[in-house]
């Protein structure tokens, strides 16, 4: 049964994208149009009542929200292709505690970084430099918790690349690239080598040839 993943030029269902590239799960693609409304639209929240993308279908099994669906995947699929889990419990423990660090410390203020400094222009709206500021300056403190981390192991959840790395992928290329803070990550040199290691992982390289930002 092929996956198909809804709205795959946005950052977060490319979390899912690199997810299903990594464990060999074969899928395609719906492109959602946010700026068109498509998330609106009366069919698309009969699956999505919050009208958000990611979402995905798989045969008759909906799921949505993206760290729902790569835990679900590397679960279900955890003997195939990438082990993004670990091997023992306390590996598991590991990477949920960093994933959930991800979405509760980093995530938060990224995203709100993406907001005013990329999105807001394009609409035409200020942005707010008090802000972008702030949200810089929350986005190091948590990126200094991760080079204290990764001077002492290759990454977050320890020497084997899991979900806690793939997550971060699809809003620190935001920053270094469309945001051109690059130097957030290359300030901290535990933090950069693990932005290079996995940045350069054939299933993100695949993501970004196949599925554009949209700005």
């Amino acid at each position: 049964m092929v996956v198909k993943v809804y709205g795959p030029a946005y950052g977060c269902p490319k979390r899912v994208l690199v997810c299903l590239i990594e464990k060999e799960i074969e899928f395609e693609t719906v492109p959602i149009d946010l700026s068109r409304g498509d998330n609106k639209h009366p069919e698309f929240l009969k699956l999505q009542p919050f009208g958000e993308v990611p979402l995905v279908q798989d045969g008759d099994y909906t799921l949505y929200e993206s760290r729902a669906i790569i835990r679900y995947y590397a679960e279900k699929f955890k003997s195939q292709g990438t082990d993004l889990l670990g091997q023992t419990i306390e590996d598991r423990g590991l990477v949920e505690q960093w994933l959930e660090v991800e979405a509760n410390n980093f995530h938060r203020p990224i995203y709100d970084l993406v907001i005013d400094v990329v999105y807001a222009p394009i609409k035409g709206l200020p942005s707010d430099p008090k802000l972008i500021q702030e949200n810089e300056e929350k986005v190091g403190k948590v990126l200094d918790i991760y080079e204290e981390r990764l001077s002492k192991s290759k990454y977050l959840a320890g020497d084997f690349f899991s979900l806690a790395d793939l997550s971060h992928l699809p809003f620190i290329h935001y920053m270094v690239n469309q945001m051109g803070k690059e130097y957030i990550i290359r300030n901290r040199k535990h933090v950069s080598a693990w932005w290079d290691d996995i940045s350069n992982r054939p299933s993100w390289k695949k993501v970004l040839q196949l599925y554009k930002y949209p700005v």
